[in-house]
């Protein structure tokens, strides 16, 4: 007999539509008198674009060049391909000028970001190595420490006959639900970048056991307060254990104790993280520190594995300390390294940096990008509505 409905099974199938570009037409009238032909044509002012003379391009252009980039690692001639799949074939100069004019519009929301992070209380920082192509002048030296110490590197990288030096991208990052991730570029790893950068800055700094960064506390008449990274010291036990698995399992177990303490802390205010580091992180310590002074360490060969760590460890003892008289300090900078994978995934990618005033342009779209990924935005969303 004749079938009726009697419901149905719902499948969902999830589709693509590749990206699709568009040119927006505006006009602007003109007006003239007719009457009075010696008032000229006459033409209401028109907005100014930012990034490129004429309005040719949208935000929405330069924030999809700044996100593949610096969010996705696309290079700008891997993005040549991406516009032409949706029928724009822009020359690679073209999506350079974009770029080079975002980071120009970009820069005092950089500088913003930059001095919030230069009021927080304490401030973890790293750094990591970026190739920066040897340019055909070198520049000429101005009173700024920064751009004589441009002018001394690729002088010397010059005289050598080098083609490229090993330039830096430093990342300064404030703590806690409210911060940023600033990213500044210099042409070498000398202390006068990160003195630069904090040269206002009052309060702890965290990092890695780098010279330049005790200089930088000496420099400043104790308003900078140097804390050490716990993981590192942990780092250089760990491989010991192979050659001395009885020592290394001892300091390993201590550790594992302070680690502990960090994660019943966790979430805690910093006068309750305070008060448990004191209870149960103060004890370990110092059983780690009479372990360093006993019998037991003094007879580990200097230049062993486990001599390393000790060194490391009795060299970086109090900057070590530093996270049991503070809550506000981690014991370790593990979350600020993890932000060097930004810059080392798309080194793979772009390989090098072109100029110092590209290098300078990169720590400002990463900047960006980067603070955006922290709060979990949308990048191409966030990058669009600044710009």
């Amino acid at each position: 007999g004749p079938r009726q409905i009697i419901g149905y099974d719902v499948t969902q199938t999830l589709e693509f539509e590749r990206p699709k570009l568009r040119v927006r037409v505006t006009k602007y009238p003109k007006f003239a008198c007719e009457d009075h032909p010696e008032c000229g044509v006459a033409q209401p002012p028109r907005p100014e674009n930012p990034l490129v003379e004429g309005d040719r391009y949208d935000t929405s252009i330069a924030a999809e060049i700044v996100a593949a980039k610096y969010a996705y690692h696309l290079p700008v001639y891997r993005q040549q391909d991406w516009f032409a799949g949706s029928g724009w074939m822009p020359d690679r100069s073209t999506l350079l000028n974009i770029l080079a004019s975002s980071a120009y519009v970009l820069e005092p929301l950089y500088q913003y970001y930059a001095d919030w992070v230069r009021m927080a209380a304490v401030i973890p920082t790293d750094e990591t190595r970026v190739m920066l192509l040897l340019p055909p002048e070198i520049p000429a030296a101005s009173d700024e420490p920064r751009s004589q110490r441009i002018h001394e590197v690729l002088s010397a990288a010059r005289a050598e006959n080098k083609t490229h030096v090993s330039a830096r991208m430093w990342v300064y990052r404030s703590l806690g639900q409210c911060g940023a991730n600033v990213f500044d570029f210099t042409v070498s790893r000398h202390r006068d970048g990160p003195a630069e950068f904090l040269k206002h800055f009052t309060g702890t700094l965290l990092g890695d056991c780098y010279s330049g960064f005790e200089s930088i506390v000496l420099a400043s008449d104790s308003r900078v307060v140097r804390a050490a990274c716990h993981a590192h010291a942990r780092r250089y036990v760990y491989e010991a254990r192979e050659y001395h698995p009885r020592e290394a399992a001892q300091l390993l177990a201590w550790y594992r104790q302070l680690y502990d303490v960090e994660d019943q802390a966790r979430g805690k205010s910093p006068e309750e993280v305070l008060a448990l580091r004191q209870q149960h992180s103060v004890p370990g310590m110092d059983q780690l520190r009479a372990w360093l002074n006993g019998d037991a360490a003094r007879s580990v060969l200097p230049k062993s594995r486990l001599g390393e760590a000790v060194r490391y460890l009795k060299n970086q003892w109090e900057p070590l300390c530093v996270f049991l008289r503070d809550g506000r300090v981690p014991i370790d900078n593990n979350e600020t390294e993890q932000l060097m994978k930004q810059v080392a995934t798309g080194r793979k990618n772009w390989i090098f940096i072109g100029s110092v005033e590209a290098g300078r342009r990169a720590a400002i779209l990463l900047t960006i990008v980067s603070t955006a990924h922290r709060y979990h935005l949308d990048i191409w969303l966030y990058v669009k509505d600044v710009l």
